[in-house]
């Protein structure tokens, strides 16, 4: 992969258990566990947005990033203010530790 197609930043978030700051309550919400990484960000095209409804799919957008261990489809990324849900995580074909490409679909992400 090349690295200057991993022109876009995201922000890798887990889902997790927080503390109000105010009530000092347990809340279940997002914690960043990666920020700022290099990643190419690429929405669908019409063509193929039809094609992942035509086997049922949600694929909204395939975002590629290097490899990094620990990344998982209970995750969500944060680029440019949009969340985007993996839902799953595909190594590259040759070493597996090359590149992993996030298939990912688009919106909020409760928890």
């Amino acid at each position: 992969m090349n690295a200057g197609k991993l022109r876009h930043r995201v922000t890798f978030q887990s889902p997790g258990t927080t503390q109000d700051p105010v009530t000092g309550e347990m809340v279940q919400g997002w914690a960043t566990v990666w920020d700022k990484v290099p990643a190419s960000v690429e929405p669908l095209s019409v063509k193929d947005y039809i094609a992942s409804h035509a086997v049922q799919a949600e694929i909204a957008a395939r975002i590629t990033i290097r490899f990094r261990a620990g990344v998982s489809a209970s995750m969500r990324i944060i680029h440019r203010g949009e969340i985007y849900n993996i839902l799953g995580v595909l190594s590259d074909p040759n070493s597996g530790l090359e590149w992993l490409t996030l298939p990912c679909s688009k919106g909020v992400n409760e928890g």
